[in-house]
């Protein structure tokens, strides 16, 4: 097998080829150029060079993908013959998959390297990329790998489709008023546009095509209005660092413990009051806890952020063989079995009773209602919802005819757990359930204390026959 030589045409302008690139044109093997559709193709005409194009390949629109892989078969059935040049835009190493295709297939090859589409932009923009560059794939970006903090080339958006699938994705991390820029011909000076442009603008330009790309400046701090992830580790390790603040400086695990439950108690009354706006800033409270915890941890050496986050990814593929692996589900309800089943192997939990005792740490409400569903999953539960409610009856009897505390202070306990068996047979969530109750009773009260202001009363000057009256008329007004 012969030696595939793939040369690097730069970006564009011819005055870009390097010397081994000329001597590759000039070389007397069989020449394949990827594209045509390259400005450095007319150095092959001016000079009569003979050569063969896949662009063939492309009109027959074909998936991308196997596109590249036919173009590097070919190539490989081609050098079975002797030596070829397979001539391709820019640099061979970067973004181009037919020169990764043929490195996967073991094909032998020799880099010839060319300027790539990067110099000209960065240089046009006055860039320089030590304060970092990421260059991303527009056929398939995700608002993920954006990153605020690194500036972002943007690569293969050659149609308006893509512009609009970018803009979307670049809105969803910067907003439509960030200013980016759009890059038409990079170091070819008879067509090269450089125009800086909002990010709603970004499909309603109307030159596009293969030598197009997208520039998204790094956030500087005197601009920002978004942070991600890694800011917060910032403002954190700052907050914790030598001239911080006291207050964050003498927090241990321990000291945050009540912070970590309240946050997620207020980020619940979110969720359960609908109020997206007050949801994000409480989930970012949260979120402050598993940062704050992390930083502790850092400093003295346990674990990092890193761990936690690795931790959790790891945990999330070994619990769903259904997505990441080859196990099939039926429904949720299996999937919940499933999910419990591979955590209690790997704890190396079987019996119901040690089950049972892993759930520690809960709220009572939550941990009575866990414990039955463990005792349901292995068979101990009630086939329908009438002896449930004959359990609850029963219970409200045992309680009546109690004498001493301690044996009340039991048979509250059975009451309150068969109400949330109840309210499990019933899929109601009785942790919700009793928030609901709660904040009617507020609502109530705060009807009762209305009207009596209304009187220029106080609770205190009402008769619990009057109090009773408005708490009536708080239920015939609806009052939830």
């Amino acid at each position: 097998m012969g030696t595939i030589y793939v040369v690097g045409l730069g970006p564009g302008d011819v005055n870009s080829l390097t010397l081994g690139a000329v001597n590759r044109i000039h070389s007397g093997i069989r020449n394949y150029v990827r594209t045509r559709e390259h400005p450095t193709i007319i150095y092959f005409l001016d000079n009569n060079i003979d050569f063969k194009s896949f662009d063939d390949y492309y009109e027959k629109g074909e998936d991308f993908d196997l596109l590249y892989s036919k173009i590097a078969d070919m190539l490989c059935e081609e050098s079975i013959q002797g030596d070829i040049n397979y001539f391709v835009p820019g640099n061979p190493m970067v973004a181009e998959k037919t020169v990764q295709e043929l490195v996967n297939r073991g094909a032998k090859i020799e880099i010839i390297s060319g300027m790539s589409f990067i110099e000209p932009i960065i240089e046009n923009l006055e860039i320089d990329i030590i304060e970092g560059l990421k260059i991303l794939n527009g056929e398939n970006l995700s608002y993920r790998e954006l990153d605020i903090n690194s500036n972002i080339i943007i690569t293969q958006v050659y149609n308006s489709r893509l512009l609009t699938e970018s803009k979307l994705s670049i809105s969803e991390v910067y907003g439509d008023e960030y200013l980016i820029y759009l890059i038409h011909s990079a170091g070819i000076e008879e067509d090269e546009k450089i125009i800086e442009l909002p990010v709603y603008e970004l499909d309603r330009v109307s030159f596009i095509g293969p030598l197009s790309s997208i520039f998204i400046p790094k956030m500087r701090e005197i601009h920002k209005k978004v942070f991600d992830f890694n800011d917060i580790l910032c403002i954190i390790e700052m907050l914790r660092g030598i001239n911080g603040c006291p207050w964050d400086i003498k927090q241990t695990h321990k000291s945050l413990r009540p912070q970590m439950i309240e946050e997620a108690y207020e980020a619940c009354l979110a969720i359960d009051e609908e109020e997206n706006d007050s949801l994000s800033e409480e989930l970012g409270d949260v979120l402050l806890q598993v940062v704050f915890h992390s930083e502790i941890a850092r400093e003295a050496g346990e674990f990092n952020i890193y761990d936690v986050s690795t931790k959790l990814a790891q945990k999330m593929i070994e619990r769903h063989p259904h997505v990441f692996g080859n196990e099939t589900v039926n429904d949720s309800a299996s999937q919940m079995k499933k999910w419990d089943n591979l955590k209690y192997k790997k704890r190396g939990l079987h019996s119901l009773s040690e089950k049972l005792g892993d759930i520690k740490g809960l709220p009572a409400l939550l941990s009575a209602k866990k414990a039955q569903e463990k005792a349901s999953m292995v068979g101990f539960d009630w086939k329908e919802i009438e002896p449930v409610y004959g359990k609850l009856i029963e219970e409200i009897n045992e309680l009546k005819a109690c004498e001493d505390f301690n044996s009340k202070e039991l048979e509250m306990g059975d009451l309150l757990f068969s109400a949330v068996n109840l309210s499990r047979f019933l899929e109601i969530d009785p942790e919700i359930a009793l928030m609901r109750s709660i904040k009617k009773f507020k609502n109530r009260i705060m009807y009762i204390e209305n009207e009596l202001e209304k009187k220029e009363m106080v609770f205190e000057d009402a008769s619990l026959d009057q109090l009773e009256t408005l708490w009536e008329e708080s239920k015939k007004f609806g009052i939830f």
